[in-house]
C-alpha cells in the first residue's frame, strides 16, 4: 500500500476532520496528562485546523484543514523514501512533492513540517482542494518489493478504518487498559461529551483537563462537564 492507495480510500474532507476530532477527544480522556498519539488543534491559525499523530519514535503525520482544502504529510523514519536516505544532503523522494498545487505549497515549507535546515520531513503527501472529487498524490516511482514503501499503510491505518472498534483495538493495545466501546461510539458520533463518557473511558481523568482539551479540539461538551470543570 502507498499514498496512492490511501488517496483512493480516504473519506471526504469534512468526514476526515470529524474522525480526527473524535480520535483526539477519546485519547485526551484516556491520556489527559501525557504525550498523546493523536491530537487536534481547532485554532492552529485563524483559518486553519490541524490533526496530528506522533508515535514517540519519530514517525508522524499532520493533516491541515483550511478554506482551500486539506493537505496531509506523513513521515515514516524507516521508509526507503525518507529524505534522510542520503548521508550527505537530505531531500524528498522524487515525485512526492513535485505535483503539490500552488494552493498548498506554503505547507511544504511550513517550519512545523520541516527540519532545522528547511527540508520537508515526509515520505507521503496527499491533498484535496475544496470541491474536488477526490484526494491526490504525486506521481511516484516506488521501490520494488516493499509492502509499505512510504509508511502509508500503518501511518494512516485508523483514518482508513473510521470505526470506534478500530480505535478501541488501538487504544487497548497502546495503553494496555480496557476501553469502553459505548463511550467511543458516543464520541465517534460527535455527540456532546458528558461526565458518563469521561468516567467510562477513564474514571481518574480530571474533568477540567478534559474540558480544556475539548476546547482545543473544538469538541462539544454537555453542561455537566462545564459545571464540573468550573
Amino acid at each position: 500500500m502507498t499514498a496512492r492507495d490511501i488517496a483512493a480510500a480516504l473519506p471526504d474532507i469534512d468526514s476526515l476532520k470529524d474522525l480526527c476530532r473524535s480520535m483526539a477527544m477519546a485519547e485526551a480522556i484516556l491520556n489527559p496528562d501525557g504525550e498523546r498519539f493523536y491530537s487536534y488543534s481547532a485554532e492552529w491559525s485563524e483559518t486553519e485546523q490541524v490533526a496530528s499523530m506522533r508515535n514517540g519514535s519519530g514517525d508522524e503525520f499532520d493533516s491541515v484543514f483550511a478554506p482551500v482544502g486539506a493537505y496531509i504529510r506523513g513521515f515514516d523514519h524507516e521508509s526507503p523514501l525518507s529524505p534522510y536516505r542520503h548521508e550527505d544532503v537530505p531531500e524528498p523522494w522524487p515525485g512526492v512533492l513535485d505535483s503539490v498545487p500552488e494552493a498548498f505549497r506554503r505547507y511544504v515549507d511550513e517550519p512545523a513540517f520541516t527540519d532545522e535546515d528547511g527540508c520537508p520531513v515526509m515520505t507521503a503527501c496527499l491533498w484535496r482542494e475544496t470541491g474536488a472529487p477526490s484526494w491526490q498524490t504525486g506521481r511516484i516511482t516506488f521501490p520494488d518489493d516493499h509492502p509499505d514503501p512510504d509508511g502509508s499503510a500503518w501511518l494512516f491505518e485508523l483514518l482508513l478504518t473510521p470505526t470506534p472498534e478500530a480505535f478501541q483495538a488501538f487504544a487497548e493495545d497502546y495503553y494496555e487498559v480496557p476501553v469502553d466501546i459505548e463511550a467511543l461510539r458516543h464520541i465517534y458520533d460527535l455527540r456532546p461529551l458528558g461526565l458518563p463518557q469521561i468516567i467510562a473511558l477513564n474514571p481518574s481523568a480530571p474533568v477540567e483537563s478534559v474540558a480544556v482539551a475539548a476546547g482545543t479540539i473544538g469538541y462539544p461538551l454537555m453542561g455537566d462537564v462545564l459545571s464540573d470543570a468550573r
